[in-house]
């Protein structure tokens, strides 16, 4: 089963053609790295596969959904973290978990024993009435995590998730990734972080709207005559002749 197929998707504006023609699937369960220098159209690609912009042509199944026809329904099924807003940091914990509960339209009852699933799991339960932004910058992005899969989405959109935090909190946020994707939730990520893409079942590379590369790290590597997928990511950067999306 795919939980995303995307065929010939393009999005313009105007004149300019910021993803061009776009086609990749992601299986059910698969991390699938989504990878592109700025100005590479990635952003772009990501907002209409939440639901969040129309394309101007081409066609993806969202977790089940026509893109074209159903983005709000989508919206529903998935679950986003972003590394700039993803907590309202003058909310506790508790209310944070318990505001984004009543979003995605779970019960009270629901609300209440995930809650307390999400606390033990991140062992915060003591934090459960501190403000967010009292929390360390890695608490803060576990956290964010935990709330995006609340719901227990299809896929999970995952922009830039670990920017700024140090290498140990990366490693653990990593291993929360496998695990819901070990119970069968996508993850579709975007980083910036090359040993990040390592972790992922396969890679796209974006460069300059269109997907320049697409396979495992291991393909990758071999298809470039690299050592890392930091070779390979920038052999293909190069190309990039446009700017920031």
């Amino acid at each position: 089963m795919k939980a995303i197929e995307v065929n010939n998707l393009t999005k313009r504006f105007a004149n300019f053609t910021a993803v061009d023609h776009i086609t990749f699937d992601v299986a059910e369960g698969e991390i699938f790295g989504f990878l592109g220098a700025n100005g590479a159209g990635k952003t772009t690609a990501m907002r209409m596969l939440c639901g969040l912009s129309l394309p101007t042509s081409g066609e993806a199944m969202v977790a089940g959904l026509d893109l074209n026809t159903h983005a709000e329904k989508i919206k529903r099924r998935i679950g986003y973290m972003s590394q700039k807003f993803s907590l309202y940091e003058d909310l506790t914990v508790r209310e944070n978990i318990r505001f984004y509960g009543g979003i995605y339209g779970l019960t009270n009852a629901e609300i209440k024993s995930r809650t307390a699933e999400v606390l033990a799991n991140l062992n915060i339960t003591n934090e459960a009435n501190v403000l967010v932004k009292s929390l360390p910058l890695g608490w803060r992005q576990k956290l964010s995590f935990s709330v995006a899969i609340l719901h227990q989405p299809k896929i999970v959109f995952l922009d830039e998730p670990t920017g700024g935090v140090d290498p140990i909190t990366r490693r653990e946020f990593w291993t929360m990734i496998y695990e819901a994707a070990s119970k069968g939730t996508t993850i579709f990520v975007t980083t910036h972080y090359m040993d990040e893409a390592e972790y992922c079942h396969r890679v796209s590379i974006m460069v300059d709207g269109r997907i320049e590369a697409l396979g495992t790290p291991k393909e990758l590597k071999a298809n470039f005559n690299a050592e890392g997928m930091s070779d390979v990511f920038l052999k293909l950067a190069r190309k990039a002749k446009r700017g920031d999306d």
